[in-house]
């Protein structure tokens, strides 16, 4: 598996499933989908969300999701970026280039106003629930390695900072301004 075999696995489900906006629903339906495939692929697909879990390791999107969720922790990290890409390539994409561009996603604009936190842990088990279903085993041992870049280290500053955060992220931090 590819990463845009993976990208059009989480499109399919994300089609297939009554609110595209719930996360854990695409997942589900993820891994639901990725489980009729042949196990080599399953395999393989772990790998493609691993690193694609570590090209979205950067601190100025972790900054934006401390922004959105009110903090974030190292897991909380993870599980925004699990709803991040439960999201779609799109909105993925979009927010590597530019964190700041999630202000505009709908379901954000709602969250600053209603205290909503975007995460979703089950996106990191899409492969490994596709496997034990479609195999009634785990994923091997082996199955994936996990290659994070270092830190931005021109971000690394305190989130609280929100006068920091206004100048890097303006249009995130006019939302979730307290």
């Amino acid at each position: 598996m590819d990463p845009n075999t993976f990208w059009t696995l989480i499109a399919d489900a994300r089609s297939t499933v009554a609110d595209p906006s719930d996360s854990a629903a695409v997942a589900r339906a993820a891994s639901a989908l990725l489980a009729t495939r042949p196990p080599a692929e399953i395999v393989a697909a772990q790998q493609v969300l691993w690193d694609l879990l570590a090209l979205s390791y950067r601190n100025p999107l972790w900054a934006a999701a401390y922004l959105i969720n009110g903090g974030c922790s190292d897991d909380g990290f993870d599980y925004f970026r699990g709803w991040l890409l439960a999201q779609g390539r799109g909105v993925f994409e979009s927010a590597l280039a530019d964190p700041d561009s999630l202000a505009a996603l709908p379901a954000v604009v709602r969250a600053a106003e209603s205290g909503q936190e975007f995460e979703c842990e089950l996106t990191l088990n899409i492969a490994w629930d596709a496997h034990l279903a479609a195999t009634d085993m785990k994923l091997p041992e082996d199955a994936f390695t996990i290659r994070y870049p270092e830190l931005d280290p021109d971000w690394d500053f305190d989130f609280d900072d929100s006068a920091e955060l206004s100048a890097r992220l303006p249009r995130l931090s006019a939302l979730f301004a307290a």
